[in-house]
């Protein structure tokens, strides 16, 4: 960097140094990626959990909905009426797949019939099968990365199910007598593969139905979901109980899976109940090692009164929470902060939501808040958490790396890919929202040298923001936050 320009900025003029200055100082920051892939190896230990499944993806076309309709004699203008968004019949899954179609839109519903399940099974089936649910995914991540062990919950692992883990000895599951066991190579023969539909369609198709005809406005997907243990957290007994024993401790815990449940469940309990009996697994697991990291990935938990209660009895408890724009609005709006949601709503730029980010610091409690956002990763923690600022930085940024080969290549399934995206520079979007950031800051609570070295405290907390790398043609984008979260605290070296 220009020692002049360099100079100005930290005088606090933050419109003095430009976008290429800070590409380059970002790209020494970066620097630091490879060292800290070698120091995840280190790790004495993850355990994820709780939530595993199966996506089944697959692209359709108007030509292949007219033809089930055709096949089986559905009534036409009832797949175009409005109602229940949840599927019992066959005839409701043809209709969640026009209503996405038609509006160009994204939907989940879920499947509670067997029956369907195997409707969709024999009459969609799928293109190809990949790993879904936020605990597989992150298992995966984690083991490929070099983690060592790595312990996968499962509440069902069939064999179609245990293929979809990478075949390495650090990734182990419970098998069928509740022992310990490479995850890739397990078949619990009677349990139930619980799988997500995710039904694929391009903008400008045109779908002829009940007399009209309907041009599809957005590519997107619809997805029917046949998942009756996720949905209600099932917890596998031998899993919880072995990870209870002194051997098995791990250094680093990730959950996720909550956003599944509903305030009451479909046979009659509560969900709630289900949220308090993990608690208490949880905390049987770390009973002996206090100095254990328990990380809550929130995810986009659509029942309210479960979003409550996660975050009065479990967000509190946990030493890192993950979210994302939307989850950050959406535990907002339970805290009563109408007026913030409001801001957030309209504009979710770096400055509302680090605004959101006080106010959820404030009311949980929590020693370390992560967000990521489209361009910007930001890290909020106590004076004391184990992790420094600096080590959050470097985790934040190796995660940045990762993510964006995921997203460039399409699978993060082998070590020699892992750092593709390193001699990619940060994005103008991040850089932006960063500058944006820092001056707001500069403005409310201190001056700062955020744009240029990520890292700014006060006498309340730690602060850590990192541009990241985008990639403009992004071959997937599933698992994205997941990926992002977990490494940016698991690297953290």
């Amino acid at each position: 960097m220009n020692p002049d320009k360099k100079r100005t900025f930290l005088m606090g003029d933050l419109n003095s140094v430009t976008y290429k200055d800070l590409i380059l100082r970002w790209a020494d920051n970066y620097s630091t990626a490879p060292d800290q892939l070698k120091k995840m190896v280190d790790v004495k230990g993850l355990i994820s959990a709780f939530n595993a499944n199966i996506d089944a993806v697959i692209k359709i076309n108007s030509k292949d909905i007219e033809a089930l309709i055709q096949k089986f004699s559905l009534n036409e203008f009832n797949l175009i009426q409005e109602d229940k968004r949840q599927i019992q019949t066959m005839e409701d899954a043809i209709r969640g797949i026009v209503h996405c179609f038609k509006s160009g839109i994204a939907e989940e519903w879920l499947v509670e019939d067997e029956t369907v399940y195997k409707w969709l099974n024999q009459e969609i089936g799928y293109d190809k099968l990949q790993m879904g649910g936020q605990g597989g995914i992150v298992a995966n991540v984690m083991a490929i990365c070099g983690v060592n062990p790595v312990y996968v919950h499962c509440a069902s692992l069939p064999s179609i199910q245990a293929k979809l883990f990478i075949d390495r000895k650090n990734l182990v599951s419970v098998d069928e007598k509740g022992k310990l066991t490479k995850a890739h190579s397990i078949d619990r023969q009677d349990d139930t593969p619980l799988v997500h539909w995710i039904i694929e369609f391009d903008k400008g198709d045109s779908l002829s139905l009940a007399g009209e005809v309907f041009i599809c406005p957005k590519s997107n997907r619809f997805i029917a979901t046949y998942d009756p243990l996720n949905f209600k957290l099932h917890i596998d007994d031998h899993f919880a109980n072995i990870l209870t024993k002194e051997s098995y401790q791990a250094e680093i815990i990730i959950l996720s899976g909550y956003q599944m449940l509903r305030e009451t469940l479909s046979d009659g309990s509560e969900g709630k109940h289900r949220i308090d009996k993990s608690i208490k697994i949880i905390e049987n697991w770390r009973s002996d090692n206090k100095k254990q990291i328990v990380h809550l990935e929130m995810a986009s938990t659509q029942d309210i009164a479960m979003r409550n209660h996660l975050l009065d009895t479990l967000a509190n408890k946990v030493d890192s929470l993950g979210f994302n724009e939307r989850e950050l609005i959406d535990l907002l709006e339970v805290m009563g902060e109408k007026d913030l949601v409001d801001k957030c709503e309209k504009e979710s730029n770096s400055i509302n939501l680090f605004e959101g980010m006080l106010k959820l610091f404030e009311y949980t409690n929590a020693p370390r808040l992560q967000l990521h956002m489209f361009g910007l990763y930001l890290t909020m923690q106590k004076k004391d958490f184990i992790i420094s600022p600096s080590q959050n930085k470097d985790g934040m940024q190796l995660a940045a790396v990762i993510a964006a080969t995921k997203a460039g290549t399409g699978a993060i399934d082998n070590e020699d890919i892992l750092l593709w995206a390193s001699n990619k520079t940060v994005s103008e979007q991040g850089i932006n929202e960063l500058r944006n950031l820092s001056q707001h800051i500069n403005d409310t609570l201190g001056r700062n040298e955020l744009l240029t070295t990520g890292i700014w405290a006060n006498e309340s907390f730690d602060l850590i923001a990192v541009p990241t790398i985008l990639i403009d043609k992004p071959v997937t984008l599933v698992g994205m936050g997941d990926t992002i979260s977990s490494i940016s605290l698991v690297a953290a070296r």
